[in-house]
């Protein structure tokens, strides 16, 4: 007999797994790839934080951007980038020039990781001719209008000061303020010392000023072989008419021009037009850094040169380099000079007016030019290998990039130095030396008037001052720097610590404060990895307190206590979670670099206070506002209750207590003030 046959279990369905948040995160952005329409425009890279990753120009936004995701990358820059792109954002836009200008306004606005950017900094100064029956001469700096004359930009503040002296020299222009100007008696100093013509007081004619006034403008716009020859007939006729010693003062302008002139070593007659108004750009590579030093000539004058160091320079270049072979553009394959070059070009000349000429170190693509003549409406051109005058200018401005770029180098290296000397010396759990933050804080008051707490931020080697912050300290007793010191910290560090807190009861931080996941901390997460204080025992118990109630760890806090007599390099650590306080020793590179930085929290505490202070002091413009309140008696309420503050807090009856404050204007002065 043959045993029967085991009944045969139908086959159960596998249950489908569930897709991971990474793979249905990747489907979604290829669906949006997939969408894509084939016409100009720019595209933005995001990870799962939000951050920007990468802005990048198409001619054909589909073609371009699923590039991206058809191969593998592996490892390279290329691969780490694709591989954290949670979403993306596209612009359509008309044309490749357009394109690209909207590229390089998003770049500066986004700070994103894989581009290369630079400072936004358009900060130039300008020389200034006010509109006046007698101009006056000044620097200035912000945006130009209509109202006035405007020449420049120039490099630096420095360069406007020579050019002011000069034309003091030569043409003996008003600098006084239009209120000193208006009440003056008798010329002042500027005049006896033939700086100036005295138009205040009547020492010349209008029409004598006008005319210095325009040859100043015209040596100003380089048209200085004309002003020359002016002021020489104008010499010899003072000297025919017998008036040697107006024709001596006109000599002495010639000489003044004359030797700057000289100096600036430039023959006039072998300048065009187009030389009279020129920038020079010179780009050198090293080291992982860039430098791009731009030298600015206006009206055939060299006004000297100003170094620009961009970020991300590495990180742009290798992607670049990536992209020749993942893209097979050729466009893409572009030296990295040639990159930085044309990413400062774009982003600078998109908010400063460029001249008509520059002259290159390295070639710019002509659409670049074509745009930003869109753009500006000044027809541009670049000169790669410029001769004769132009050449002197450029090698002048590639030795000023090399010398910059070697000094920044040297700095950071010297910078890293340390950041790596106080990890190891105070045992911070730094894996990452380019990210270690630090954040010190310093109190600063005059007899505990106008207290302010400072914030100022180390990062990346360096001092970030855009991320510096002041805090006004309200609600204390004057001079307790304890409390301002609790009080800066809880302000500081409370939505943090809440942030965390709510993170940590969702299961999105783990016990040591890191994430499940192993990614970096959201920006509303991220403590410092060290925290300064400028004090020494009483400082960091008040911070190990304000620590404690907010839930944070204490061993990122250390004071700076100074050593005996207070002397500089004495200084002794003192730590918030219990270790012994150490003193590294005063040739240490770790010391050398927190003292850097309490240096700086204390002088960004100190110009905060001053301005404070100020601010409080002048108040009295208050009182001048009100009626009945002259110089006399707002000088007695100023001395008897030391300042408008003081002022401000006395009542209705110890304001009439005053000598000459009746009860009424006592009354007036409350309510004004109040």
């Amino acid at each position: 007999m043959t045993a029967p046959e085991a009944p045969q279990t139908p086959d159960t369905p596998e249950t489908p797994e569930t897709p991971s948040p990474e793979a249905l995160q990747r489907e979604r952005v290829l669906a949006e790839v997939a969408a894509l329409p084939g016409l100009p425009g720019v595209y933005r890279y995001f990870d799962a934080r939000g951050e920007v990753l990468y802005v990048g120009k198409a001619r054909n936004l589909k073609k371009r951007v699923s590039s991206y995701f058809q191969k593998d990358h592996g490892g390279t820059r290329i691969g780490v980038m694709v591989g954290r792109i949670a979403r993306l954002e596209t612009t359509v836009v008309r044309s490749e020039a357009e394109a690209l200008l909207l590229e390089n306004n998003l770049i500066k606005a986004l700070n994103p990781r894989f581009n290369i950017l630079f400072r936004d900094d358009k900060s130039y100064p300008y020389l200034k001719l006010e509109r006046h029956p007698f101009p006056r001469m000044a620097y200035y700096r912000g945006a130009v209008d209509r109202k006035h004359t405007y020449f420049g930009p120039y490099p630096g503040a420095w360069a406007v000061k020579e050019t002011i002296q000069l034309l003091q020299k030569a043409f003996r222009l008003r600098t006084c303020e239009d209120t000193v100007y208006a009440n003056r008696s008798r010329p002042c100093l500027l005049y006896q010392i033939r700086r100036c013509s005295g138009p205040c007081v009547g020492l010349i004619t209008p029409a004598d000023y006008a005319r210095d006034v325009a040859d100043a403008e015209r040596f100003l716009r380089g048209d200085t072989d004309a002003v020359l020859g002016d002021l020489q007939r104008q010499m010899m006729a003072f000297s025919d008419g017998l008036e040697f010693e107006r024709a001596a003062e006109v000599r002495d302008r010639i000489g003044a021009l004359s030797r700057v002139l000289h100096q600036q070593s430039v023959d006039e007659s072998s300048l065009s037009a187009r030389d009279r108004d020129v920038d020079v750009l010179a780009v050198r590579v090293m080291g992982g850094r860039a430098c791009v030093n731009l030298a600015m000539v206006r009206g055939g004058r060299h006004l000297g040169d100003r170094a620009y160091f961009p970020t991300h320079v590495e990180e742009a270049a290798a992607l670049g380099a990536e992209e020749v072979e993942a893209l097979e553009e050729a466009e893409a394959a572009l030296p990295v000079e040639c990159q930085v070059l044309e990413a400062f070009i774009a982003q600078h000349y998109l908010g400063v007016a460029p001249p008509p000429s520059l002259v290159v170190s390295h070639p710019v693509r002509r659409e670049l030019l074509q745009a930003l003549a869109e753009q500006t409406g000044v027809k541009i051109t670049a000169q790669p290998n410029p001769r004769e005058q132009r050449r002197v200018w450029l090698e002048m401005a590639d030795k000023g990039a090399q010398i910059a770029l070697a000094r920044l180098l040297a700095e950071e290296g010297s910078q890293r130095e340390r950041t790596r000397a106080l990890a190891e010396a105070l045992e911070l759990d730094a894996e990452d030396l380019d990210a270690l933050r630090i954040e010190c804080f310093d109190i600063s008051h005059t007899a505990g008037e106008a207290t302010q707490a400072s914030c100022v931020v180390y990062e990346a080697h360096g001092m970030r001052p855009a991320e510096y912050r002041r805090y006004n300290i309200e609600g204390i007793t004057g001079g307790d720097d304890y409390a301002a010191m609790r009080q800066v910290l809880q302000r500081r560090y409370a939505k943090v610590a809440e942030a965390r807190a709510a993170a940590a009861a969702s299961g999105e931080l783990d016990a040591e404060g890191g994430t499940a996941t192993n990614q970096p901390l959201p920006k509303a997460l991220r403590l410092p990895g060290l925290v300064l204080v400028d004090g020494g025992r009483g400082q960091v118990a008040m911070a190990r307190e304000v620590f404690t109630q907010l839930g944070l760890p204490l061993h990122i806090i250390v004071g700076v206590e100074k050593g005996e007599g207070r002397k500089v390099g004495l200084e002794e650590l003192v730590f918030a979670d219990g270790r012994e306080k150490v003193y590294l020793g005063h040739d240490s590179a770790a010391l050398m670099l927190v003292a850097q930085i309490r240096d700086e929290a204390h002088r960004f505490a100190i110009t905060g206070m001053r301005a404070k202070r100020a601010s409080v002091r002048t108040g009295g413009s208050k009182l001048e506002e009100i009626p009945g309140v002259g110089p006399k008696k707002r000088a007695r309420l100023l001395q008897r209750f030391g300042g408008i503050r003081g002022v401000t807090a006395a009542s209705v009856d110890e304001l009439a207590t005053v000598d000459g404050i009746g009860a009424d204007l006592a009354e007036e002065i409350y309510r004004a003030l109040h």
